[in-house]
């Protein structure tokens, strides 16, 4: 509809302008020597730049839509309705605290359950990504132009494929789908780690073909399930389910090669 799509356009705008206000906060605390880092009750680092730049975040969003739900990764859920923002300031924090910039903003829309806007802004790496729902998915790299982005078009796990995966404990612990998972390595020509935002933006390029992680939650992925929808992929969870606010898991590559990895990944279940 006309009308959802402009407002769509604006909310790509406002959610670009949170990302901005995020990425402020985090750069110049990225590799401080004086950076304050404490654990939560979860055992995960949480510092002073991810309490600020979620703050920096819902200030922008408040600003544009103050009716609107919001849940952070630091403070939790403000709010009922048909739209909800989704935010992880630094997805990544373990990244951040150690130095390396394999960290990242991710930003999302979810309206009426539905996931229809993402942003997911890497500063350190130098690369930001983004999508709304039907109007493709984009990434800049550095100061550099925007590039329309689309998932490979491989058909079969061969030599030529390369899987990445993220966290795989609760995969692994399930003795059938672990071999499932090893027969899919045993047929590709390439595994990788590459993790969090990154073996999305690396999907959702075509650089890589299949990701697969089994401990994750909605917030870690939301904008990056747009951005790879909008890239002509399929993203669900390891059974198959759709993506929704209490999603752990996550399957996604190109329509062909994401059916015969759930065909695997189910099979081994029954």
């Amino acid at each position: 509809m006309a009308g959802d799509a402009s407002f769509l356009a604006h909310a790509l705008e406002v959610a670009q302008a949170a990302a901005d206000a995020a990425r402020a906060v985090i750069v110049p605390r990225f590799r401080a020597q004086d950076l304050r880092v404490e654990t939560k009750p979860d055992l995960t680092p949480v510092t002073e730049a991810d309490r600020a730049a979620e703050a920096a975040i819902k200030a922008v969003l408040r600003a544009a839509f103050p009716g609107h739900a919001l849940h952070g990764e630091e403070e939790g859920r403000e709010g009922q309705g048909d739209h909800l923002w989704l935010i992880d300031p630094i997805d990544g924090t373990k990244a951040f605290v150690r130095g390396y910039p394999m960290f990242s903003t991710q930003i999302a829309l979810m309206q009426r359950g539905e996931l229809v806007l993402g942003v997911s802004d890497a500063p350190a790496y130098g690369e930001r990504a983004w999508a709304v729902r039907g109007a493709g998915a984009f990434l800049r790299e550095g100061a550099g132009e925007s590039r329309r982005l689309q998932v490979s078009d491989l058909t079969r796990f061969d030599a030529q494929a390369a899987i990445s995966t993220g966290n795989l404990k609760s995969l692994a612990a399930d003795p059938r789908r672990w071999r499932a998972y090893a027969g899919l390595v045993q047929r590709v020509g390439r595994i990788r780690g590459y993790g969090d935002f990154l073996h999305y933006h690396l999907l959702a390029r075509g650089a890589i073909d299949l990701v697969v992680e089994s401990d994750l939650n909605i917030l870690d992925i939301a904008a990056l399930v747009v951005i790879v929808r909008e890239a002509g992929g399929v993203f669900s969870d390891l059974d198959g389910q759709p993506v929704d606010l209490a999603t752990r898991s996550a399957l996604a590559g190109p329509p062909v090669l994401h059916a015969q990895a759930l065909a695997a990944f189910t099979h081994a279940a029954v």
